[in-house]
């Protein structure tokens, strides 16, 4: 199968030429004749997202993340983890169970994202301080056997914290730092135990302060550490967004933390336990706290350009640097013999085809 499209980025560099497909992976690129139009690169990989279309993944049944990745796919995403905010452990185990067996099509599930309960409640964002806890190795262990708990976000500098940051990393589980109050010492020494990331950058986190840098700032300086960071224009000035590319680099991944609320209109959305606010864009607890957001991952990708960053750049935060995150060399790219998740953009850089696994998710 042709694609029929002009050009491809592959390996980070826009190769002429049109792509073809054969048996679920892409077979050449720089095929000619070209398409007419049309920019094939690998789908994009959003590895924070807690729901979509008025669901919230706490409750969603596989039907339900069958509809969201279906939605999702319209927005050029061909592997999400959904995530689910501090909750009691009940809630974890039940999601976990049933993810084991989900199978969906239209997206591809890398695992579920446990943003709790082991944070720290003096940074609690939107989540309830009530269902958060102290680290507890028996507790992840049962996370871990219940289904694919692929990632954990958690507080530092709680009591354990470190002991479980590296039982986790060795159990295969990408640990990344968030809602936290640690300063860059106890940063630096999660990191070193296994910490590989930090949850929506500057957001429910350690102020950073040039004699007190916290854990953006010890991040930031590494070169073993990814970014994380919802760039929707509301969570992130342009110039914190910009600081925090420039610094990472290739470790700068776009998340949406989208909620319920994203593809919906203005209104009242679950998230997990609480109930959010949309309105003008922005997703707010009934105390003004920013709740998730209503951001897709190609309009993250467009808001990085606007920022000045080149098209490669801003494509690369939403797919090669979270495969990279993940440790998913399946993900991310688009290169002969790799799956044929990909999308189609247009001049404008708005999703009109998609494709998993080399079959048709989306068309606009």
């Amino acid at each position: 199968m042709r694609l029929g499209v002009k050009q491809a980025l592959v390996g980070g560099r826009i190769v002429d030429g049109d792509v073809t497909v054969e048996d679920g992976r892409v077979a050449s690129v720089g095929v000619t004749p070209a398409g007419a139009s049309g920019l094939a690169v690998p789908g994009f990989v959003d590895v924070q997202i807690n729901g979509f279309d008025g669901i919230d993944f706490t409750t969603a049944k596989p039907a339900e993340y069958e509809h969201v990745a279906q939605q999702l796919a319209a927005t050029g995403v061909t592997a999400f983890q959904p995530t689910l905010i501090s909750l009691p452990s009940d809630d974890y185990l039940t999601t976990l169970r049933q993810a084991r067996t989900m199978s969906i099509s239209s997206a591809r599930i890398i695992g579920i994202h446990l943003e709790g309960p082991f944070l720290a409640p003096i940074r609690c964002g939107a989540h309830d301080p009530q269902n958060m806890v102290d680290p507890d190795p028996i507790l992840a262990s049962q996370f871990l056997e219940a289904g694919p708990f692929t990632y954990a976000t958690i507080a530092p500098e709680l009591p354990g914290a470190l002991d479980l940051i590296e039982f986790l990393a060795a159990a295969g589980v990408v640990v990344s730092l968030g809602h936290t109050d640690a300063d860059a010492a106890t940063a630096h020494a999660a990191f070193d135990r296994g910490a590989r990331s930090v949850t929506h950058i500057f957001g429910a986190q350690r102020p950073w302060k040039h004699r007190d840098p916290g854990i953006s700032g010890a991040a930031l300086v590494r070169d073993d550490v990814f970014i994380t960071a919802i760039v929707d224009g509301i969570h992130l000035a342009p110039e914190a967004t910009m600081l925090a590319a420039k610094a990472a680099g290739d470790r700068f991944v776009l998340i949406t933390d989208a909620i319920a609320a994203a593809g919906r209109p203005d209104g009242e959305y679950l998230l997990g336990d609480r109930t959010v606010i949309l309105r003008d864009g922005a997703c707010r607890l009934e105390n003004g706290t920013l709740a998730g957001s209503s951001l897709t991952m190609d309009q993250a990708v467009r808001n990085m350009m606007a920022l000045g960053f080149e098209p490669r750049r801003a494509i690369a935060a939403a797919t090669s640097a979270p495969a990279a995150l993940m440790r998913r060399e399946d993900l991310g790219r688009l290169e002969p013999g790799t799956p044929a998740d990909m999308c189609i953009l247009d001049d404008t850089f708005r999703v009109t085809r998609t494709l998993v696994g080399g079959a048709e998710s989306f068309v606009r």
